[in-house]
Formats: C-alpha cells, sequence, structure tokens
C-alpha cells in the first residue's frame, strides 16, 4: 500500500511546474508504490527501482522494476503500470508445457524459447542490471503518456552525478530538474500506516529504557548500556509479539567525556542514551541522561536549564507554527538561564524510514518549514561538557491537528539510578 498522497504530491508538483516525479531511491520507490524495490536496489544506485508519479493524481503510478518478481509484484499493487528490465538472475517459467517430456533439457529449453518470444537468440543478462536498459523503459512509459517532452524531477539528492549524467544522456527530451524538496515536503508528513509503525517503534525504545534504568550497576561501561538496553527491547518484542521490527541503534556514554567512547559507572557518574527502534524500516529517536547516586551541582544546574528550554520549545511545536521560531524559543530559554555560549545547529528533525534517523526539516534558524498534522519529529535539547557528561533530553512526537501527541513515556527529569 502507498503512503503518498496523491492530491498532495498533485499540488506541490503544479506549484513548481513539474508535470511528474520520478523517484530512484529505494525508500521513496517503496513510499510511492507501497512495494519493496528489490534485489538490484541493494548497490543504492539509480535504476535499479524507479517510480513514475505524474502530476495528474487520477494517472496511475509507474513502477519500473527487475523482471524476477514482477508477477508477484502486479498481484500485491493491480493498480500500478508496471514495466520490467532484466537482472542477472536466471529464470525461466516452465508452466503449461508437457511435463511428460522425457528430455529434461528439452523441457527447460522449450521454457527458456517461449520466454524469449520463440527465439534461440538468447542474448547474455548484465552482470547486475544496465542503467540504459531500465531508462530506456522509463522513456518509453514517459512517451506512451504524452512526456516525452516534460519538465519532470528527479531526486537529485539521492541519485549519483554518474547515474544522472546517464539520465540526462539516455533521455535528453526530458527537461529534467531536482525534485529533492517536492520528495522531501511529501515525506514530511506521514500516513496513518507510517505514524504507526513509529509508535510501535517508540514503544520498543521505551522498555528498552525502563530495563536499561533497573539494570545499571556499578562498573558498567557503555557496552553495558547497549547490552541492557537491547536485552530490554527484545523482551518488549517477545512480549508483544512484533514481527516487524527491522533494526536497533544506539549512541551511549557514561562519564565526564561524552565522546571518548569508554568510561564506566562510578557514583556520581552521568549516563546518556541516544537510541532508536526501527519498525519497518521507520525509525523512532529518543534520548535520556540518568546519573548514578548524586548528581553534582554543575550537571545538575545544566539539566534544569535544558529541562526548562524543552518545555518552553514543546510548547511552540503546534500546526502552523515556523520550525525557525521553536528552534529561537528554545534558545532564548537557554540565554535566559544563563547560557549564552550554548549553541545547537538545531533542536530536532523529522522521522521516518531513512538509512539515518535524522531526516529533513529541522528545528533550525533558518528553517522555513511550517508545522503541519501528521508531522513525525525528534524534538531535543542536548548538552555536551567535558568534564560534566552527556545531558539530553530528546523525545518523539507527531503534530496533531491542535498539538502535539508525545510519543514517549519516560520521565524527563535528571533520573538518579542506583
Amino acid at each position: 500500500m502507498s503512503d503518498l498522497d496523491r492530491r498532495r504530491a498533485g499540488r506541490l508538483l503544479a506549484e513548481r511546474g513539474l508535470d511528474a516525479l520520478v523517484l530512484t531511491q529505494p525508500e521513496s520507490f517503496s513510499y510511492a508504490t507501497g512495494l519493496p524495490a528489490g534485489v538490484a536496489a541493494m548497490w543504492r544506485r539509480a535504476g535499479g527501482a524507479t517510480a513514475l508519479v505524474p502530476s495528474d493524481p487520477d494517472a496511475p503510478i509507474g513502477a519500473i522494476v527487475g523482471d524476477l518478481n514482477a508477477d508477484a509484484l502486479a498481484r500485491r499493487a493491480p493498480a500500478l503500470d508496471i514495466r520490467t528490465h532484466p537482472l542477472w538472475i536466471d529464470l525461466v517459467d516452465i508452466g503449461g508445457l508437457d511435463p511428460a517430456e522425457p528430455d529434461t533439457a528439452q523441457l527447460v529449453t522449450a521454457g527458456y524459447r517461449r520466454d524469449n518470444g520463440g527465439s534461440d537468440h538468447f542474448a547474455p543478462l548484465p552482470t547486475t542490471f544496465r542503467i540504459e536498459t531500465a531508462f530506456a523503459v522509463l522513456g518509453e512509459m514517459l512517451r506512451e503518456r504524452g512526456l516525452g517532452r516534460a519538465r519532470i524531477g528527479v531526486d537529485l539528492e539521492f541519485m549519483p552525478a554518474a547515474d544522472f549524467a546517464a539520465l540526462q544522456a539516455a533521455l535528453p527530451e526530458i527537461h529534467w530538474v531536482d525534485g529533492s524538496e517536492v520528495v522531501r515536503r511529501l515525506r514530511a508528513v506521514k500516513s496513518p500506516r507510517e505514524l504507526d509503525c513509529i509508535r510501535r517503534a517508540c514503544a520498543l525504545s521505551d522498555a528498552g529504557f525502563h530495563a536499561l534504568a533497573s539494570g545499571i550497576r556499578v562498573g558498567h561501561t557503555p557496552k553495558d548500556m547497549t547490552r541492557l538496553w537491547r536485552d530490554g527491547v527484545a523482551a518488549e518484542v517477545a512480549r508483544r509479539g512484533e514481527t516487524a521490527l527491522t533494526g536497533v541503534w544506539d549512541y551511549m556514554s557514561v562519564g565526564p567525556d561524552p565522546w571518548s567512547g569508554g568510561g564506566e559507572v562510578v557514583p556520581g557518574a552521568i549516563l546518556k542514551a541516544d537510541v532508536g527502534c526501527v519498525i519497518d524500516g521507520y525509525n523512532s529517536d529518543t534520548a535520556r541522561s540518568y546519573v548514578f547516586g548524586e548528581p553534582d551541582r554543575i550537571a545538575r544546574d545544566v539539566h534544569a536549564a535544558l529541562a526548562d528550554a524543552f518545555e518552553a520549545g514543546l510548547a511552540a511545536i503546534r500546526p502552523g507554527a515556523r520550525m525557525s521560531d521553536v528552534f529561537e524559543t528554545t534558545i532564548r530559554a537557554m540565554r535566559a538561564a544563563g547560557y549564552p555560549g550554548y549553541r545547537r545547529g538545531h533542536f530536532g528533525h523529522s522521522i521516518g524510514a531513512s538509512v539515518g534517523s535524522e531526516e529533513w526539516p529541522f528545528f533550525a534558524a533558518d528553517s522555513d518549514f511550517v508545522l503541519e498534522p501528521g508531522m513525525a519529529l525528534a524534538f531535543e535539547t542536548p548538552f555536551y561538557g567535558k568534564g560534566i557528561g552527556a545531558l539530553t533530553i530528546e523525545d518523539s512526537l507527531v503534530v496533531t491537528e491542535t498539538g502535539v501527541e508525545i510519543l514517549n513515556d519516560l520521565p524527563r527529569g535528571l533520573v538518579r539510578l542506583g
């Protein structure tokens, strides 16, 4: 099932004078078509799987995929216009041929011949796939739809420069322009299915936090923190019967040097966990800091300022608000608390299906993005100080029609362990 809002896509394309959008990033292909990008996507090159999204929301989405499992994809998405290009994998169909044929080689060869249009001239398969062939199929699709000389956006933020040069050479009549902003704006607002994945990811992550907090002991290291958190996630996966966990990630620190990668738990040590679970490709992103025993005055005071700044920024997050205004509200709160040297490039970001946990847009001073209902975001107020440690608060949230829905259920204070 596609997560793409076709009406919104049509509006964004029309605003930029684009007739269609071509998507080659595997995650964006799946987003638009609801289908897996397939084995050819493993190299993360253009042409392995390509989606064509016309500006007309009633025109069918096109999908150009490797020929290995095209029949199965067509059954899953009958409304799509699916075309194929050859992959390196051998495939023959002997269905309908006489299984009593005494010569196996003859039987299989008859299948190859039929699949080859009756010809005995069998062209060699590509080493992986041929980008020129995939683009030629795209060209046929565009010409059939009257888009042979159209103005079309392409996801240049993903596409390698060499592949874009090949696309221009293969289809020189098309006016290719960078459609990356359209892709980003489309994917910034999530479908109900996408939000469900992120909510489930957050619930698993929270269970890991509880396991970490209850299991930490003197002498533990960042590796022990990772083990405790991941064990807690695994236990929650088993309890819920969750079948779509596709990954976990974490950044842990212990002690006064937040970037050392070392350290161990001693009385007064600051511990930081910045973690996420991935459900069907969709990330959560949550962070908390703890203190083992009693915090010193500096850590206590800085964390209190971060907590006040977090609450001030959170109160500014609502539909219609500019992300730059949320940034300014948050940084002003830190300055008002007496920290004029505290600087951040951003206070959070969108979350979704990507190779990393941070997606555009950002809560940044130069962001012109206006918050919309349905956006999934991570909002954070981090601090890293050598001689102090890593102090941070980060929640995942969804912008609603009236405000925000917080997806984590964790205390935001500097929790004391031990």
